[in-house]
């Protein structure tokens, strides 16, 4: 908020490290795409934000997963009654649920996502009409974290066989289904199929759909290989995150 304020961002490009002034003037940010597990902190501002001229997309991870992966998360209830009240003053479409990693471990077996799915997109079906997922991905910094928790809580995290991978989200995506929810794979072109689709997660064509009267770049750039968002300027920060979440790449701190 006080970037807002002040009416420019100035952050670093983790590629190389060069510091770069963005705009925040209502007239030069076409929407603000937001990604976060907790938007409790937020909503006061939302409202004053959107009569000062700023549109929104929200990114909602709510996983529900045992506390031991992420410590510092709400509780799946609180976010769904929060991700309720953004669907409210902004509308479903606005709300962009993450089911996001599906992680495989000894305590979080592809049973457990079958039936955690269903129970979390039971209760946001009439607040969200989309989806998206991805399996995490195990870079060196994850990999540390994993084994730490190995270590200290006996609990391994797997790295699940690509044809695993294709079965549960063949069955989490006919949850999906009978709900009228759109599932989106994000960066996982091998899971795309009839029912799942290729996410955008900056989703300009989504963008233009809600907000008519504003300017996007319809062009496609991906941050990494099988990305498929449009292009926009990401002012986040690695290591600033407080979740503590097991699986984490953006915090070389871990948990």
């Amino acid at each position: 908020m006080a970037r807002i304020d002040e009416g420019f961002v100035r952050w670093r490009n983790p590629f190389g490290g060069k510091e770069v002034e963005t705009s925040l003037a209502p007239d030069d940010v076409a929407a603000i795409v937001f990604w976060s597990k907790d938007y409790r902190p937020l909503l006061p501002h939302l409202p004053g934000l959107h009569e000062r001229g700023y549109r929104f997309l929200f990114h909602f991870t709510i996983t529900g997963l045992p506390g031991v992966f992420e410590p510092n998360v709400p509780l799946a209830e609180e976010s769904i009654a929060t991700a309720r009240q953004l669907a409210e003053w902004f509308g479903p479409e606005t709300v962009l649920w993450r089911y996001d990693p599906v992680l495989i471990s000894t305590v979080t077996p592809p049973s457990y996502h079958r039936q955690r799915f269903a129970e979390l997109a039971s209760q946001l079906a009439e607040w969200t009409s989309t989806c998206y997922f991805s399996f995490p991905t195990l870079y060196s910094k994850v990999v540390r974290n994993v084994e730490r928790l190995k270590r200290e809580t006996g609990i391994e995290c797997v790295d699940t066989p690509i044809e695993d991978r294709i079965a549960l989200a063949a069955d989490l995506a006919a949850v999906a289904e009978r709900l009228k929810m759109r599932m989106l794979t994000c960066c996982g072109d091998y899971l795309i199929s009839d029912r799942i689709g290729k996410a955008h997660c900056i989703d300009a064509e989504l963008l233009v759909r809600l907000y008519p009267d504003r300017m996007f770049t319809l062009k496609h750039k991906g941050t990494r290989e099988q990305c498929g968002c449009f292009e926009s300027t990401d002012i986040g920060t690695y290591d600033t995150c407080g979740h503590g979440c097991v699986y984490c790449y953006a915090n070389r701190s871990g948990m």
